[in-house]
């Protein structure tokens, strides 16, 4: 077991893999052992859920590298819930996996079933999302993106976007939060408010702020109660492209032009989300990428071998605007 908690970050330009979105139940998928007939990994991988464009993507990108490589993929889908999250790793631990990863669905309430992992010697990843423990060693990396950098692009890039809109005046922010207790959720959030503090004090202020579970139903229904209670919202930071989406919805919806009567900034830069750019619904997206399956096998294989992991694979993410929108969609396979 590695005792040094090193942080990893994907980098893009993988091609994402084609398949089926992550299913409610544990998918056995075995693959002969590549290379030199050496004994095959068996990695157990518990998903968040299927809530979104970007969660299919990553998870068809962990079930194909793991194919490419040679390992025994046991994958399982919490659909959103902590406590599926904590009977398919303790599963794992049963079945005597090599290796366990999971993406947390929430930072808190993971060390007493990391500790028994730890005791029974199995090491565990983590995969795009951080978690609070007692004890860093419960837990050997972290495969993932910077969220609260990714906060902070967001609110830098807005200036961008308010400035090319020509926008006067008081910046009246409408805020759709990823899942309550999420990483991505509380970073992004963080490191957004940083920059507006710091910068815009004066002029910028959320006037609302509410969870629409990074999904398009959670982003429409929410995005509609915004539009009751604060008609004069003339700015949209959403957590992920999927809320997006679904707020676009009730924007419409309420008479308004995503785009131009309020203005779009989101995260990750899925398919859907550069659609709506080219269309001027969403004026720019803050990229996050989903493709993290090769890095995160590396990374199995050497925690396997017992090697210290040491390397930082930086993300070479963009920030999209609409005029790059069109050149922007071919860039992204899945």
């Amino acid at each position: 077991m590695l005792s040094r908690r090193i942080f990893l970050t994907a980098a893009v330009g993988v091609a994402a893999a084609t398949g089926l979105a992550a299913c409610a139940k544990e998918d056995g998928n075995t693959a002969a052992a590549a290379g030199s007939g050496s004994k095959a990994i068996t990695l157990g991988f518990s998903q968040v859920g299927s809530e979104s464009g970007w969660r299919t993507a990553n998870s068809d990108s962990v079930k194909s590298a793991a194919k490419d490589a040679g390992y025994t993929l046991k994958f399982s889908d919490a659909q959103q819930k902590q406590e599926n999250q904590i009977s398919a790793i303790r599963n794992y631990i049963a079945q005597k996996v090599d290796v366990i990863a999971f993406s947390p669905v929430v930072v808190t309430g993971w060390d007493a079933v990391l500790k028994e992992a730890k005791a029974a010697k199995i090491p565990v990843v983590l995969t795009d999302r951080s978690v609070e423990t007692s004890d860093d060693s419960l837990y050997v990396t972290l495969v993932g993106s910077d969220f609260t950098d990714e906060g902070r692009r967001a609110a830098k890039i807005l200036e961008k976007v308010l400035e090319k809109a020509g926008h006067k005046g008081a910046v009246k922010i409408a805020q759709l939060e990823g899942t309550t207790g999420a990483a991505p959720a509380i970073e992004r959030a963080k490191g957004f408010k940083e920059v507006m503090d710091a910068d815009h004090a004066d002029d910028w202020k959320v006037v609302v702020s509410q969870t629409g579970d990074f999904t398009r139903a959670g982003g429409k229904q929410v995005m509609a109660a915004f539009l009751q209670s604060n008609p004069d919202i003339n700015v949209l930071f959403a957590h992920n492209d999927d809320m997006a989406i679904g707020a676009i919805q009730s924007i419409e919806a309420a008479g308004k032009k995503p785009g131009k009567d309020i203005l779009i900034v989101s995260i990750d830069g899925v398919k859907d989300g550069f659609v709506a750019m080219s269309e001027g619904k969403i004026n720019a997206i803050v990229e996050c990428n989903p493709l993290l399956g090769p890095q995160l096998m590396e990374v199995v294989k050497k925690v396997k071998d017992g090697e210290t992991v040491e390397r930082w694979i930086k993300t070479k993410e963009s920030d999209f605007m609409q005029d790059q929108a069109k050149d922007a969609l071919p860039t992204r396979k899945y």
